[in-house]
Protein backbone atom coordinates (compact mmCIF):
# COMPACT_ATOMS: atom_id res chain seq x y z
CA UNK A 1 0.00 0.00 0.00
CA UNK A 2 0.88 3.59 -0.49
CA UNK A 3 1.09 6.24 2.22
CA UNK A 4 -2.10 7.88 1.45
CA UNK A 5 -5.51 7.01 2.71
CA UNK A 6 -6.32 2.91 2.82
CA UNK A 7 -8.54 1.63 -0.20
CA UNK A 8 -6.82 1.66 -3.58
CA UNK A 9 -3.35 1.73 -4.62
CA UNK A 10 -2.24 3.67 -7.59
CA UNK A 11 1.05 3.75 -8.98
CA UNK A 12 2.35 6.81 -10.65
CA UNK A 13 4.19 6.98 -13.82
CA UNK A 14 7.25 7.01 -11.87
CA UNK A 15 6.33 4.22 -9.56
CA UNK A 16 5.86 2.42 -12.53
CA UNK A 17 9.01 3.71 -14.50
CA UNK A 18 11.19 2.52 -11.38
CA UNK A 19 9.72 -0.88 -11.01
CA UNK A 20 11.26 -1.14 -14.14
CA UNK A 21 14.90 -0.49 -12.68
CA UNK A 22 14.60 2.82 -15.52
CA UNK A 23 15.68 0.70 -17.70
CA UNK A 24 14.04 2.92 -20.58
CA UNK A 25 16.63 5.60 -19.85
CA UNK A 26 19.62 3.68 -18.72
CA UNK A 27 22.39 5.33 -20.77
CA UNK A 28 20.43 8.82 -21.67
CA UNK A 29 21.61 12.31 -20.55
CA UNK A 30 18.29 12.90 -18.74
CA UNK A 31 16.66 16.74 -17.69
CA UNK A 32 13.81 16.33 -15.29
CA UNK A 33 11.11 19.31 -14.72
CA UNK A 34 10.01 18.42 -11.25
CA UNK A 35 9.28 20.24 -8.10
CA UNK A 36 7.97 18.58 -4.38
CA UNK A 37 5.24 16.06 -6.27
CA UNK A 38 7.64 14.35 -7.71
CA UNK A 39 8.05 11.62 -5.45
CA UNK A 40 7.94 8.02 -5.74
CA UNK A 41 5.20 6.31 -3.03
CA UNK A 42 7.86 5.69 -0.63
CA UNK A 43 8.06 10.02 -1.06
CA UNK A 44 12.11 10.06 -2.44
CA UNK A 45 12.58 12.56 -4.92
CA UNK A 46 12.87 12.00 -8.36
CA UNK A 47 16.20 13.59 -8.18
CA UNK A 48 17.28 11.83 -5.47
CA UNK A 49 16.31 8.38 -7.20
CA UNK A 50 18.34 9.15 -10.51
CA UNK A 51 21.27 11.21 -8.68
CA UNK A 52 22.28 8.12 -6.62
CA UNK A 53 22.10 5.66 -9.74
CA UNK A 54 25.23 5.29 -11.83
CA UNK A 55 23.85 3.81 -14.89
CA UNK A 56 21.54 6.90 -15.34
CA UNK A 57 23.00 10.85 -16.25
CA UNK A 58 20.95 13.22 -14.52
CA UNK A 59 22.09 16.56 -16.41
CA UNK A 60 20.10 19.19 -15.31
CA UNK A 61 16.87 19.78 -12.92
CA UNK A 62 14.06 22.24 -14.63
CA UNK A 63 11.41 24.16 -12.06
CA UNK A 64 8.56 25.59 -12.85
CA UNK A 65 6.37 28.24 -10.94
CA UNK A 66 7.29 27.52 -7.08
CA UNK A 67 10.63 26.21 -7.86
CA UNK A 68 12.41 22.59 -7.78
CA UNK A 69 11.87 22.37 -4.18
CA UNK A 70 8.52 24.53 -4.07
CA UNK A 71 9.91 27.19 -1.55
CA UNK A 72 8.66 30.60 -3.79
CA UNK A 73 5.39 32.38 -3.27
CA UNK A 74 2.67 32.70 -6.20
CA UNK A 75 3.92 35.00 -8.82
CA UNK A 76 7.43 34.97 -7.69
CA UNK A 77 10.54 34.84 -10.03
CA UNK A 78 13.36 32.16 -8.89
CA UNK A 79 17.05 33.01 -10.05
CA UNK A 80 18.35 30.61 -13.34
CA UNK A 81 21.48 30.28 -12.31
CA UNK A 82 21.76 27.55 -9.74
CA UNK A 83 22.13 24.15 -7.97
CA UNK A 84 20.21 21.98 -6.79
CA UNK A 85 21.39 22.16 -3.01
CA UNK A 86 20.80 18.23 -2.29
CA UNK A 87 21.93 16.20 -5.73
CA UNK A 88 24.18 19.41 -6.80
CA UNK A 89 22.67 19.21 -10.10
CA UNK A 90 22.20 22.45 -12.33
CA UNK A 91 18.99 23.75 -12.08
CA UNK A 92 17.20 26.11 -15.03
CA UNK A 93 13.92 28.04 -13.88
CA UNK A 94 10.99 28.16 -16.45
CA UNK A 95 9.66 30.77 -13.98
CA UNK A 96 11.29 33.96 -14.01
CA UNK A 97 10.11 38.04 -14.57
CA UNK A 98 9.41 37.68 -18.51
CA UNK A 99 6.51 35.79 -20.75
CA UNK A 100 10.27 34.40 -22.28
CA UNK A 101 11.25 32.80 -18.89
CA UNK A 102 8.32 30.48 -18.80
CA UNK A 103 10.07 27.93 -21.88
CA UNK A 104 13.17 26.54 -21.77
CA UNK A 105 16.29 27.88 -23.69
CA UNK A 106 17.29 25.98 -26.38
CA UNK A 107 21.01 25.95 -25.19
CA UNK A 108 19.04 23.79 -21.93
CA UNK A 109 18.27 21.33 -24.02
CA UNK A 110 21.51 20.87 -25.89
CA UNK A 111 23.09 17.72 -24.69
CA UNK A 112 19.77 15.93 -23.30
CA UNK A 113 18.84 13.13 -25.07
CA UNK A 114 15.27 13.12 -22.97
CA UNK A 115 13.24 15.86 -21.04
CA UNK A 116 11.41 13.96 -18.03
CA UNK A 117 7.89 15.85 -16.94
CA UNK A 118 6.89 14.60 -13.54
CA UNK A 119 4.56 16.96 -11.53
CA UNK A 120 1.40 16.85 -9.74
CA UNK A 121 -1.30 19.14 -11.08
CA UNK A 122 -4.59 20.10 -9.41
CA UNK A 123 -7.19 19.91 -12.35
CA UNK A 124 -7.84 23.26 -12.66
CA UNK A 125 -7.51 25.50 -15.84
CA UNK A 126 -5.46 28.24 -14.31
CA UNK A 127 -2.56 26.08 -12.57
CA UNK A 128 0.75 27.21 -14.80
CA UNK A 129 1.95 23.36 -14.29
CA UNK A 130 0.21 22.67 -17.47
CA UNK A 131 1.29 25.50 -19.48
CA UNK A 132 4.88 24.29 -18.17
CA UNK A 133 4.37 21.28 -20.30
CA UNK A 134 2.65 22.84 -23.38
CA UNK A 135 6.41 24.72 -23.74
CA UNK A 136 8.27 21.99 -22.89
CA UNK A 137 6.78 20.35 -25.49
CA UNK A 138 7.01 23.02 -27.82
CA UNK A 139 11.21 23.40 -26.89
CA UNK A 140 11.86 20.29 -27.32
CA UNK A 141 10.03 19.37 -30.74
CA UNK A 142 12.07 22.47 -31.81
CA UNK A 143 15.27 20.86 -30.65
CA UNK A 144 14.25 17.31 -31.21
CA UNK A 145 14.71 15.87 -27.72
CA UNK A 146 12.26 13.50 -26.47
CA UNK A 147 9.82 13.84 -23.86
CA UNK A 148 8.64 11.33 -21.30
CA UNK A 149 5.95 12.58 -19.14
CA UNK A 150 4.97 10.41 -16.27
CA UNK A 151 1.48 10.37 -15.26
CA UNK A 152 -0.08 11.26 -12.18
CA UNK A 153 -3.78 11.16 -10.78
CA UNK A 154 -5.71 14.26 -11.62
CA UNK A 155 -6.72 14.84 -7.53
CA UNK A 156 -10.44 15.89 -8.62
CA UNK A 157 -10.97 12.75 -10.72
CA UNK A 158 -11.39 12.24 -14.46
CA UNK A 159 -15.15 12.65 -14.97
CA UNK A 160 -16.46 16.15 -14.64
CA UNK A 161 -15.87 19.27 -16.50
CA UNK A 162 -16.88 22.79 -16.17
CA UNK A 163 -16.39 26.01 -17.16
CA UNK A 164 -15.83 28.09 -20.58
CA UNK A 165 -13.13 28.12 -23.06
CA UNK A 166 -10.20 30.57 -22.89
CA UNK A 167 -10.97 33.21 -26.22
CA UNK A 168 -8.85 34.32 -28.24
CA UNK A 169 -6.76 37.42 -27.06
CA UNK A 170 -7.09 36.22 -24.07
CA UNK A 171 -4.78 33.80 -23.83
CA UNK A 172 -2.17 33.87 -20.71
CA UNK A 173 0.32 31.91 -18.79
CA UNK A 174 -3.70 31.23 -16.74
CA UNK A 175 -5.00 30.03 -19.95
CA UNK A 176 -2.62 29.33 -22.76
CA UNK A 177 -4.45 26.72 -24.50
CA UNK A 178 -8.52 26.36 -25.03
CA UNK A 179 -9.44 24.28 -22.11
CA UNK A 180 -12.50 24.10 -20.00
CA UNK A 181 -11.60 25.62 -16.56
CA UNK A 182 -12.34 22.02 -14.50
CA UNK A 183 -10.97 19.94 -17.64
CA UNK A 184 -10.75 16.64 -16.14
CA UNK A 185 -7.64 15.25 -17.45
CA UNK A 186 -4.32 14.17 -16.39
CA UNK A 187 -0.73 15.17 -17.49
CA UNK A 188 -0.58 12.55 -19.55
CA UNK A 189 -3.78 12.98 -21.35
CA UNK A 190 -2.80 16.44 -21.81
CA UNK A 191 0.55 16.27 -23.06
CA UNK A 192 -1.17 13.74 -26.05
CA UNK A 193 -3.96 17.01 -26.46
CA UNK A 194 -1.21 19.50 -26.67
CA UNK A 195 0.51 17.58 -29.35
CA UNK A 196 -2.48 17.41 -31.24
CA UNK A 197 -4.39 20.36 -31.02
CA UNK A 198 -0.57 22.47 -31.10
CA UNK A 199 0.39 20.34 -33.93
CA UNK A 200 3.67 19.39 -32.33
CA UNK A 201 6.03 17.11 -34.24
CA UNK A 202 7.96 15.36 -30.70
CA UNK A 203 8.82 12.01 -29.70
CA UNK A 204 6.23 11.79 -27.16
CA UNK A 205 6.54 8.71 -24.22
CA UNK A 206 3.70 8.63 -21.73
CA UNK A 207 4.10 6.34 -18.87
CA UNK A 208 0.28 5.64 -17.69
CA UNK A 209 -0.32 4.81 -14.29
CA UNK A 210 -1.55 1.72 -12.89
CA UNK A 211 -4.36 1.07 -11.13
CA UNK A 212 -6.18 4.65 -11.44
CA UNK A 213 -9.79 5.35 -12.85
CA UNK A 214 -11.72 8.24 -13.59
CA UNK A 215 -14.06 8.32 -10.59
CA UNK A 216 -10.99 8.59 -7.92
CA UNK A 217 -10.32 11.57 -5.87
CA UNK A 218 -6.78 11.93 -5.01
CA UNK A 219 -7.71 10.63 -1.16
CA UNK A 220 -9.02 7.13 -3.35
CA UNK A 221 -5.88 6.41 -5.01
CA UNK A 222 -3.50 5.56 -1.51
CA UNK A 223 -1.49 8.21 -2.65
CA UNK A 224 -0.01 10.78 -0.45
CA UNK A 225 -0.82 14.55 -0.75
CA UNK A 226 1.71 16.94 -1.59
CA UNK A 227 1.39 19.88 -1.80
CA UNK A 228 1.88 21.05 -5.04
CA UNK A 229 2.57 24.55 -4.14
CA UNK A 230 2.54 26.52 -1.16
CA UNK A 231 -0.70 27.52 -1.13
CA UNK A 232 -2.25 24.13 -2.23
CA UNK A 233 -1.97 22.70 1.29
CA UNK A 234 -4.53 19.96 1.16
CA UNK A 235 -7.16 18.03 -1.48
CA UNK A 236 -9.77 20.13 -0.06
CA UNK A 237 -8.22 23.19 -1.48
CA UNK A 238 -7.72 21.68 -4.39
CA UNK A 239 -11.41 21.29 -4.85
CA UNK A 240 -12.33 24.65 -4.10
CA UNK A 241 -9.68 26.13 -6.21
CA UNK A 242 -11.35 25.98 -9.69
CA UNK A 243 -13.22 28.27 -8.65
CA UNK A 244 -11.82 30.72 -5.65
CA UNK A 245 -8.57 31.45 -7.19
CA UNK A 246 -11.38 33.83 -9.79
CA UNK A 247 -10.56 36.23 -6.39
CA UNK A 248 -7.01 36.66 -7.20
CA UNK A 249 -8.64 39.03 -9.96
CA UNK A 250 -10.71 41.34 -7.42
CA UNK A 251 -9.59 43.10 -4.57
CA UNK A 252 -11.11 40.24 -2.00
CA UNK A 253 -8.53 37.94 -0.30
CA UNK A 254 -8.48 34.38 -1.37
CA UNK A 255 -7.52 33.83 1.59
CA UNK A 256 -3.34 33.34 1.16
CA UNK A 257 -1.31 34.81 4.26
CA UNK A 258 -4.07 31.79 6.06
CA UNK A 259 -3.98 28.14 6.68
CA UNK A 260 -7.05 27.42 4.61
CA UNK A 261 -6.19 29.32 1.88
CA UNK A 262 -9.08 29.21 -1.21
CA UNK A 263 -11.73 27.97 1.54
CA UNK A 264 -11.50 31.07 3.12
CA UNK A 265 -12.02 34.53 1.57
CA UNK A 266 -13.75 38.31 2.34
CA UNK A 267 -12.13 41.57 2.89
CA UNK A 268 -12.07 44.37 5.44
CA UNK A 269 -15.58 45.52 3.61
CA UNK A 270 -17.12 42.25 3.76
CA UNK A 271 -20.13 41.66 6.31
CA UNK A 272 -20.22 38.02 6.62
CA UNK A 273 -23.46 37.29 7.20
CA UNK A 274 -25.02 39.44 4.49
CA UNK A 275 -22.36 37.55 2.02
CA UNK A 276 -23.09 33.95 3.06
CA UNK A 277 -26.94 35.35 2.80
CA UNK A 278 -26.85 36.16 -0.45
CA UNK A 279 -24.58 32.96 -2.00
CA UNK A 280 -27.57 31.00 0.30
CA UNK A 281 -30.36 32.52 -2.07
CA UNK A 282 -28.08 31.77 -5.38
CA UNK A 283 -29.04 27.96 -4.51
CA UNK A 284 -25.43 26.49 -4.68
CA UNK A 285 -25.09 23.08 -4.57
CA UNK A 286 -23.10 20.75 -2.57
CA UNK A 287 -21.19 23.52 -0.37
CA UNK A 288 -21.92 25.29 2.47
CA UNK A 289 -20.73 29.11 3.90
CA UNK A 290 -19.72 29.55 7.39
CA UNK A 291 -19.30 33.45 8.66
CA UNK A 292 -16.23 34.32 10.06
CA UNK A 293 -13.13 37.07 10.62
CA UNK A 294 -9.31 36.41 9.55
CA UNK A 295 -6.47 38.28 9.70
CA UNK A 296 -3.70 37.85 6.79
CA UNK A 297 -0.62 37.10 7.16
CA UNK A 298 0.82 38.10 4.12
CA UNK A 299 -0.44 38.85 0.81
CA UNK A 300 -3.94 40.94 0.68
CA UNK A 301 -4.67 42.76 3.57
CA UNK A 302 -1.71 41.57 5.98
CA UNK A 303 -2.55 42.46 9.38
CA UNK A 304 -6.32 43.64 8.82
CA UNK A 305 -8.99 42.47 10.10
CA UNK A 306 -11.25 41.06 7.74
CA UNK A 307 -14.93 39.81 7.75
CA UNK A 308 -15.97 36.54 5.58
CA UNK A 309 -16.66 33.51 5.11
CA UNK A 310 -15.39 29.70 4.93
CA UNK A 311 -16.49 27.80 2.30
CA UNK A 312 -17.63 23.77 3.44
CA UNK A 313 -17.40 21.18 0.46
CA UNK A 314 -20.50 18.97 1.65
CA UNK A 315 -20.93 17.12 -1.49
CA UNK A 316 -18.24 17.35 -3.99
CA UNK A 317 -20.05 15.14 -6.54
CA UNK A 318 -22.53 17.77 -6.61
CA UNK A 319 -20.31 21.05 -6.08
CA UNK A 320 -19.40 22.83 -9.48
CA UNK A 321 -16.05 25.50 -8.52
CA UNK A 322 -16.37 27.38 -11.43
CA UNK A 323 -20.33 28.38 -10.74
CA UNK A 324 -19.54 28.91 -7.08
CA UNK A 325 -16.54 31.12 -7.67
CA UNK A 326 -18.27 33.34 -9.82
CA UNK A 327 -21.70 33.39 -7.18
CA UNK A 328 -18.89 34.71 -4.66
CA UNK A 329 -17.32 37.29 -7.08
CA UNK A 330 -20.80 38.26 -8.38
CA UNK A 331 -22.63 38.57 -4.98
CA UNK A 332 -19.28 40.86 -3.50
CA UNK A 333 -19.85 43.35 -6.66
CA UNK A 334 -23.25 43.83 -5.58
CA UNK A 335 -23.27 44.11 -2.25
CA UNK A 336 -20.09 46.44 -2.10
CA UNK A 337 -20.32 48.46 -5.62
CA UNK A 338 -18.48 50.82 -3.64
CA UNK A 339 -15.90 49.11 -2.30
CA UNK A 340 -15.20 45.93 -4.49
CA UNK A 341 -13.13 46.16 -7.06
CA UNK A 342 -11.47 44.24 -10.39
CA UNK A 343 -7.85 44.06 -10.16
CA UNK A 344 -6.07 46.11 -12.81
CA UNK A 345 -2.51 45.21 -11.88
CA UNK A 346 -0.08 43.45 -14.38
CA UNK A 347 -0.99 40.03 -14.14
CA UNK A 348 1.06 36.80 -14.68
CA UNK A 349 3.29 38.74 -17.36
CA UNK A 350 0.09 40.36 -19.06
CA UNK A 351 -0.32 44.55 -19.13
CA UNK A 352 -3.75 46.11 -19.52
CA UNK A 353 -6.18 43.31 -19.27
CA UNK A 354 -7.92 42.61 -15.91
CA UNK A 355 -6.98 39.44 -14.37
CA UNK A 356 -10.56 38.23 -14.14
CA UNK A 357 -10.69 38.40 -18.18
CA UNK A 358 -7.06 36.50 -18.21
CA UNK A 359 -9.17 34.19 -15.39
CA UNK A 360 -12.01 33.67 -17.10
CA UNK A 361 -10.52 33.63 -20.65
CA UNK A 362 -13.20 36.04 -21.74
CA UNK A 363 -14.06 39.51 -21.27
CA UNK A 364 -17.96 38.21 -21.62
CA UNK A 365 -18.38 36.85 -17.89
CA UNK A 366 -17.30 40.18 -16.13
CA UNK A 367 -19.28 42.32 -18.32
CA UNK A 368 -22.13 40.10 -17.00
CA UNK A 369 -21.40 40.29 -13.23
CA UNK A 370 -20.91 44.43 -14.01
CA UNK A 371 -24.32 44.17 -15.58
CA UNK A 372 -26.36 42.07 -12.45
CA UNK A 373 -26.98 39.06 -15.29
CA UNK A 374 -28.14 36.02 -12.63
CA UNK A 375 -25.68 33.10 -12.52
CA UNK A 376 -28.41 30.83 -14.73
CA UNK A 377 -27.36 33.09 -17.48
CA UNK A 378 -23.53 33.40 -16.76
CA UNK A 379 -23.37 29.82 -16.65
CA UNK A 380 -26.09 29.27 -19.87
CA UNK A 381 -23.32 31.17 -21.42
CA UNK A 382 -20.33 28.70 -21.16
CA UNK A 383 -22.61 25.14 -21.63
CA UNK A 384 -22.01 25.45 -25.30
CA UNK A 385 -18.27 25.39 -24.51
CA UNK A 386 -18.27 22.62 -21.72
CA UNK A 387 -19.95 20.71 -23.89
CA UNK A 388 -17.84 20.66 -27.20
CA UNK A 389 -14.55 20.47 -24.71
CA UNK A 390 -16.36 17.50 -23.33
CA UNK A 391 -16.60 15.58 -26.78
CA UNK A 392 -13.35 16.92 -27.94
CA UNK A 393 -10.75 15.53 -25.20
CA UNK A 394 -12.85 12.00 -25.59
CA UNK A 395 -9.85 11.22 -28.04
CA UNK A 396 -6.87 11.48 -25.23
CA UNK A 397 -8.58 9.38 -22.44
CA UNK A 398 -6.72 7.02 -21.50
CA UNK A 399 -8.03 5.51 -18.40
CA UNK A 400 -11.85 3.90 -17.99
Amino acid sequence: MGIGSEGASVRTGLDVVASQDFRPWRSMRLGVVCNPTTVDRRLVHVADLLAARNDLRLVRLFGPEHGVRGTAQDMIGVDGAARDARSGVPVVSLYGNGFQSLRPPRESLDGLDALVFDIQDVGSRYYTYIYTLALCLEAAAEAKVTVWVLDRPNPLGGLEVEGNLVEDGFRSFVGLHPLAVRHGLTVGELAALFVAERNLSVDLHVVPMEGWRRSMYQDETGLAWIPPSPNMPTLDTAICYGGQCLLEGTNLSEGRGTTRPFELFGAPFVDPYALRDALVERDLPGVAFRPLWFQPTFHKYSGEACGGLMLHVTDRHAFRPFATGLAVVSAACELWPDRFRWRTERYEFVEGIPAIDLLCGTDRIRGQIEAGAPLSAVRAGWLADQEAFAARRRRFLRYE
